[in-house]
């Protein structure tokens, strides 16, 4: 059974997230359909998609499956995470995509609204960049992902406390375009979306992508990104980053020494 539903209408196709056993987090299976249902929006009649989750949840994403995470030796974010997947399917889609979000956005689901062209939130939902909370060695599209939607100091900020901030401190930021009272989301995004189906998609689907080249245009030098990957197998080989994690299941704050 899919963890996902779909629906199209008036050339919008919508992908509401559907694994509230798990708050929706980003397991391979979830992904998986995730990027079934892109792959199924991706065709001539299709000018924008919508992700949601329920109406009336109050967690939209926990992010990142901890359970999928390994305990060591092994890097957690590799090309092929699932997050890293359904992150680069939504920069690829050639139509604009719009984050709906209701209730609290975590961890990994940051990134995955991120990835979205259009970001609409309740102005009671939250957000929060988790990764030092486990121990995680964020890597490094997912960084430069976080810099082309938040300014470096706020985004220190988030990374280094991993605490939630308010809807209306991410508009204030430009982390989202907007966040409404809750009973005008689905309202206003499907709105959002009608006056983007008015427009030309193949002139849309060209701007689209030529920001998504500019915006990824960092050089980087290959003695750095050695030498960055180096310190980030040093993090997940630490007593830390299993502290991080053995803490997450036992419910309970982790004592991170440095090691």
């Amino acid at each position: 059974m899919s963890l996902v539903e779909t629906k199209f209408e008036n050339h919008v196709g919508t992908i509401t997230l559907n694994d509230q056993r798990h708050l929706n987090a980003l397991s391979a299976e979830l992904v998986d359909d995730i990027i079934h249902a892109l792959n199924e929006f991706n065709n001539s009649e299709t000018r924008a998609v919508i992700i949601r989750a329920p109406k009336g949840v109050k967690v939209f994403s926990a992010g990142h499956d901890v359970k999928e995470l390994p305990k060591g030796t092994v890097d957690p974010l590799t090309y092929n995470d699932p997050l890293r997947r359904v992150v680069r399917e939504l920069e690829l889609f050639p139509h604009p995509t719009i984050a709906m979000m209701e209730g609290t956005v975590w961890g990994g689901a940051c990134e995955l609204v991120m990835s979205c062209d259009i970001l609409i939130s309740s102005d009671t939902s939250t957000f929060a960049i988790t990764p030092a909370k486990l121990g995680v060695p964020y890597n490094l599209s997912g960084v430069l992902n976080f810099m082309q939607n938040i300014s470096i100091p706020v985004m220190k900020e988030m990374l280094f406390t991993a605490e939630p901030i308010s809807a209306s401190r991410a508009v204030e930021i430009g982390m989202i375009n907007h966040a409404v009272p809750v009973e005008q989301l689905e309202g206003f995004t499907i709105e959002m979306a009608a006056k983007i189906t008015r427009n030309a998609p193949l002139s849309i689907s060209v701007m689209k992508d030529e920001m998504r080249v500019l915006a990824g245009a960092f050089p980087l030098n290959p003695v750095d990104f050695e030498r960055i990957q180096g310190n980030r197998r040093k993090v997940y080989n630490s007593k830390d980053y299993l502290e991080g994690i053995n803490a997450f299941f036992e419910k309970r704050r982790p004592e991170f020494k440095g090691e």
